[in-house]
């Protein structure tokens, strides 16, 4: 599944995770693809089965 860097970015920043956003903001692509971008995901603390539930038009209700 695709994502939209910027969705990603926002969620981080929502759970005041500045830096990770920052880490996110220079180190992913513009889409990023769930299964292809996985381990740099996790290694900013975030779970892809989370992300569908949390972000907006991937599943969730929001942030």
């Amino acid at each position: 599944m695709n994502i939209d860097k910027s969705q990603i970015i926002e969620l981080l920043r929502s759970r005041g995770d500045e830096d990770k956003a920052s880490r996110a903001e220079s180190e992913l692509p513009d889409q990023v693809d769930s299964e292809q971008h996985k381990g740099l995901l996790e290694s900013l603390g975030l779970d892809v089965g989370d992300l569908t539930s949390k972000l907006p038009g991937i599943g969730g209700l929001g942030l």
